[in-house]
């Protein structure tokens, strides 16, 4: 399928999208996130497609952020209101994406570039990269997600430092506040993802979503709550033929082949 912001290629059991817009550091715009959404879409029923990466195209930038060419335009209160919650609506959807995503962090990654990167389970940054959520110096905040995604990754006082000073931090420093998962040389980092994604996808494909599941909504509620959730998803494992072939795989000392299933 060919899309005007994006490029989608299926390798193995990968999935990598690329916003593409040179022009503009992958600034991201509505239409992009549209396009993501549509991708994500195709990649959810492929069953040969274990893990989804995100990623900028080009060695500068990730996400640059949100297009300002288009934002600065006269938009009244009530407008934004009713269009941002769909933008907000395709950030939740990556972030609960059945299926494991990987940030490659390849470069710039600030305002949305972060914000799409706080929905992916994993990050991965390039020793170069930068990220920020500047908006603030703008007039504006995050709107993508940011206020609340970024302390619960990073706790309430980073997060309130970075929301409210605007500032940029290098990748080291993101890596030292648990930010990213991981830092390597620019050079490195393809096959640091492919590395990743591989240990991911050998799991089975159930079961990453279950604990995909059990995290990310458990974390919203008290403690209780997200054991209950843990029992479910835990159960539903057991119904599965993957759970049996794993088992069965351990027992007779060999490598499971898990057909989600």
């Amino acid at each position: 399928m060919s899309y005007e912001d994006i490029k989608v290629t299926k390798e193995e059991k990968v999935a990598t999208i690329a916003v593409d817009r040179p022009k503009v550091m992958n600034a991201i715009r509505y239409h992009t996130m549209l396009e993501i959404k549509d991708a994500l879409n195709d990649i959810e029923v492929d069953e040969s497609i274990r893990v989804v990466v995100i990623t900028g195209a080009g060695d500068k930038a990730f996400i640059a952020g949100g297009d300002i060419s288009i934002m600065a335009r006269d938009v009244s209160y009530l407008e934004t209101l009713s269009q941002l919650p769909k933008g907000q609506a395709i950030t939740t959807e990556i972030e609960n994406f059945p299926k494991p995503v990987i940030a490659r962090i390849n470069g710039i990654a600030l305002g949305g570039g972060t914000e799409i990167a706080l929905c992916c389970d994993i990050r991965i940054a390039a020793d170069t990269a930068i990220i920020g959520v500047p908006e603030i110096t703008l007039g504006i905040i995050p709107g993508y997600g940011g206020t609340q995604r970024l302390p619960r990754l990073i706790g309430m006082g980073k997060a309130k430092e970075l929301v409210l000073t605007g500032d940029y931090i290098n990748a080291q420093e993101a890596y030292r506040i648990g930010l990213v998962n991981k830092v390597v040389p620019l050079a490195e980092i393809d096959n640091a993802v492919t590395d990743m994604a591989g240990k991911l996808s050998s799991n089975g494909p159930i079961a990453l979503h279950m604990a995909k599941a059990a995290m990310n909504n458990g974390f919203q509620a008290d403690l209780r709550t997200g054991l209950e959730i843990e029992a479910k998803c835990f159960s539903l494992c057991f119904g599965t033929q993957d759970r049996l072939e794993g088992m069965n795989a351990f027992l007779e000392k060999r490598k499971p082949e898990f057909k989600g299933r």
